[in-house]
């Protein structure tokens, strides 16, 4: 573990602020703050349903505007993808909530604290997924991150 790397208190703030945001947006509002729902609904809303879900995009890109101006160097791709490679892992990110319903932080953070079966078993799924791929990358293929 990179020690210089851990941030406990900023990840605990962060995570806060997610969690009370979705917490607030099913409360208030009684809508579900997953973005790839929110996003995928802006091109086919119910009536009077686009106007939200577009300030919430709007929001989601000024905020990271806003953090690349006060921190410039967070936005640096350090994996040497190129363009390319950033461009077709985001397209398979894509495919990827199409077809569970649902990108992580939708499932994880808006499915399970809703008490979701599918949002639990699609949360299991990504965190096994995701540990399988990080043990064949390190122990099998012998890459280093």
């Amino acid at each position: 573990m990179n020690w210089e790397a851990f941030t406990p208190w900023s990840a605990l703030l962060g995570g806060v602020l997610i969690g009370g945001a979705t917490g607030l947006a099913l409360l208030l509002n009684g809508k579900i703050a997953g973005i790839s729902g929110v996003l995928g609904r802006i091109f086919r809303p119910a009536p009077g349903d686009a106007a939200w879900r577009v300030w919430f995009v709007l929001g989601l890109f000024a905020s990271g505007l806003v953090a690349f101006a006060l921190y410039p160097g967070l936005g640096e791709v350090r994996y040497g993808l190129g363009l390319g490679g950033v461009a077709l892992a985001g397209f398979l990110v894509g495919v990827g909530t199409r077809l569970s319903g649902g990108c992580t932080s939708g499932h994880g953070v808006c499915g399970i604290s809703r008490g979701s079966t599918g949002g639990v078993v699609a949360t299991c799924t990504f965190m096994a997924v995701a540990m399988l791929t990080v043990y064949l990358q390190r122990h099998v293929l012998g890459a280093s991150s």
